[in-house]
């Protein structure tokens, strides 16, 4: 079992009723990076039904490299002698460079895991299956060859939380003879032995900790896709909260800050907390509703939230939405900034108050407002001990203002850096 922390800034605890999480070591500061992790395994969301169609939206479907996710241009695509590569075995998989290619035969798409995909792509019983099947075989493949390239990040993948339940179980039942058969091609035998029992366990483990690497945002698409699923061994100790004190960035298809990997994640505080607090992520946009939040929940990680929001929520109709309750309560709250409040003690307010809404400071100050967006906005990384009043969005990238309550000034907006 692993727990070590990735930083100073943070460590491992077991917290009672919500398992490990990650819990200030020190002061953190609003816009400070507290991680910046890489996946151990990465798999592609793509069906096998899907990458065996000609059709052209199948194509734009499959236009990412095999190894770092990064979009390959149309150019690229159509033009049989660019720098796009594809795997010289199955074809099917393209890689935006020759050295994104080189790395990953010798690692995510060596031989076995080649021809293990060519296989399940041939494969009738897999192809009839729902998506959601097809990836987790995609999952299981990228599994079993991690315990053959890399012993120890398969027991970290072992190590995290998840215990079969009876969806894990059933798919198990349905892929682990699939896959049974084309580990004992390359006689891949994990130190805790291959059996249906450990194939449902890795389900369970990537059901509760598999990140999705989105689509870059685009403002004509009101449900952002998901390119590939990664298990980031240091996000994943993160814990849910409706009203979180840190959010994910990811820089896909762009250059990530301090030459990183396009699959990396960097965690960046919110706002400020004190030593001892828990670091919690939403694990989906902030502005979901009540039912909706709950629902995804309970399905996709089997716990249900009692947190403060959702306490105050449960008592709303379904009509009712936080940007309503933010909006009205925010005439309330600069009434309170006319008799003196400050933005620093609205803030320490954000544990909840006897209000009907007792966040709406939250959601006028962190939500972006901008149309098919439901990110959150957490400040630029400080300078020194100076902290920055530049407000950046985790999914639409939006630069603009910390003025507490004036979200919607566009003369506040910052423009975007080319």
């Amino acid at each position: 079992m692993t727990s070590a922390a990735p930083s100073s800034l943070l460590k491992v605890e077991e917290i009672q009723g919500r398992g490990r999480g990650m819990v200030a070591s020190q002061p953190l500061k609003a816009g400070q990076i507290v991680l910046r992790d890489s996946p151990i395994l990465l798999y592609s969301t793509l069906p096998f039904s899907t990458q065996s169609s000609s059709s052209s939206s199948s194509a734009s479907a499959a236009c990412f490299c095999g190894r770092c996710f990064r979009t390959l241009p149309p150019s690229i695509l159509l033009d049989s002698s660019s720098p796009a590569v594809l795997c010289p075995s199955c074809r099917h998989h393209r890689f935006c460079s020759s050295s994104c290619l080189s790395k990953a035969l010798n690692s995510s798409h060596c031989s076995w895991v080649c021809q293990a995909l060519s296989r399940l792509q041939a494969n009738s019983l897999l192809l009839e299956q729902p998506v959601e099947l097809q990836v987790q075989a995609r999952f299981l493949i990228a599994a079993y060859n991690l315990a053959n390239v890399s012993p120890s990040n398969f027991q970290i993948l072992l190590s995290l939380q998840g215990s079969p339940d009876d969806t894990t179980i059933a798919a198990a039942q349905l892929l682990h003879p699939l896959i049974s058969s084309l580990c004992s091609l390359a006689a891949i035998s994990p130190q805790n032995g291959f059996s249906l029992e450990l194939t449902s366990a890795l389900l369970a483990k990537d059901k509760l900790n598999a990140f999705g690497l989105m689509q870059p945002f685009s403002i004509d698409d009101d449900q952002r896709s998901v390119r590939a699923y990664g298990i980031y061994p240091y996000a994943s100790f993160f814990n849910h909260d409706c009203l979180p004190n840190a959010c994910r960035f990811d820089y896909v298809d762009t250059n990530p800050p301090d030459g990183g990997h396009n699959t990396d994640f960097i965690i960046r505080m919110i706002h400020d907390v004190p030593q001892g607090r828990e670091i919690c992520l939403s694990y989906f946009p902030v502005n979901e509703k009540f039912s909706s939040r709950q629902k995804r929940l309970t399905e996709d990680y089997g716990f249900t939230c009692n947190c403060d929001r959702c306490n105050v929520e449960s008592n709303w109709s379904d009509n009712e939405s936080v940007e309503g309750n933010a909006e009205d309560e925010e005439e309330v709250m600069d009434d309170d900034e006319d008799e003196g409040m400050a933005a620093s003690d609205t803030e320490d307010n954000l544990q909840g108050d006897n209000s009907d809404f007792p966040h709406a400071y939250f959601f006028l100050k962190y939500m972006c407002d901008r149309t098919n967006c439901g990110g959150t906005l957490a400040p630029l990384p400080p300078q020194g001990d100076t902290p920055s009043n530049i407000m950046e969005c985790n999914v639409c990238g939006k630069l603009k203002s910390g003025d507490d309550f004036d979200i919607d000034n566009e003369q506040d907006e910052v423009p975007m850096e080319d």
